[in-house]
């Protein structure tokens, strides 16, 4: 698609959209990882504690993102902003590799959870919507921070998919080694993204080019 200069009145609404994106990501994530590591520790599930801890590396990621666009110069603040969400990145593959091989190696089985099982699935629900959005107005604004955020959110989606997975697998069939397994896929996936934020390569646009959709609300 053309790149064009959006107008002021445009950049700033997309601005404003983006803050209201990651207030809403940072909410949902506060209480997720509240009632994660509660379930978690009731059932003693190393995969729901991680799970929740998890959360709070997300949160730190838009918040950063958030910090960002208070600023009276948003675009100036793009390569520290990504270098933040690539340490998130980071942080997170550290954190699922080693609690995943702590579990394979330990044997680690957890008790049922209904409350897990419900909040890991209500994430698979709802931060997707909130990974399209923030990546839709990210891309149209030309910012590599919203669409490297976008995809933090999107890998969280995939990691609770995996907990929640193994949740079951754990109290249907007994495979307690499911979601060690699946977070040590997970984990590779943040370990790219991570690799690319840090590039600056998280948006296929420059910062400063916007792409062609100037008339056209999301």
């Amino acid at each position: 698609m053309t790149a064009v200069t959006l107008t002021a009145d445009r950049r700033r609404g997309l601005q404003r959209r983006i803050r209201w994106i990651v207030t809403a990501t940072i909410a949902y994530n506060v209480l997720e990882a509240v009632v994660a590591i509660t379930a978690g520790s009731i059932a003693s599930s190393g995969a729901l504690i991680a799970f929740g801890l998890d959360s709070t590396i997300e949160v730190l990621s838009a918040a950063a993102v958030a910090w960002q666009f208070t600023r009276r110069d948003p675009e100036r603040w793009e390569k520290p902003t990504l270098r933040v969400i690539a340490i998130a990145f980071f942080a997170l593959a550290v954190y699922v590799i080693a609690t995943s091989l702590l579990a394979l190696i330990g044997r680690v089985e957890a008790e049922h959870s209904t409350l897990g099982i419900i909040v890991t699935a209500m994430s698979v629900v709802i931060m997707p919507f909130l990974s399209l959005a923030e990546r839709r107005t990210g891309r149209e604004l030309g910012s590599a921070t919203a669409v490297a955020d976008s995809k933090q959110t999107l890998i969280c989606t995939c990691l609770s998919a995996a907990v929640l997975a193994g949740l079951l697998l754990n109290s249907l069939l007994g495979w307690w080694w499911a979601d060690a397994v699946a977070g040590l896929v997970i984990a590779g996936f943040a370990v790219r993204e991570g690799i690319e934020a840090w590039r600056g390569d998280a948006c296929a646009t420059s910062v400063g080019m916007i792409l062609e959709g100037d008339d056209h609300g999301i």
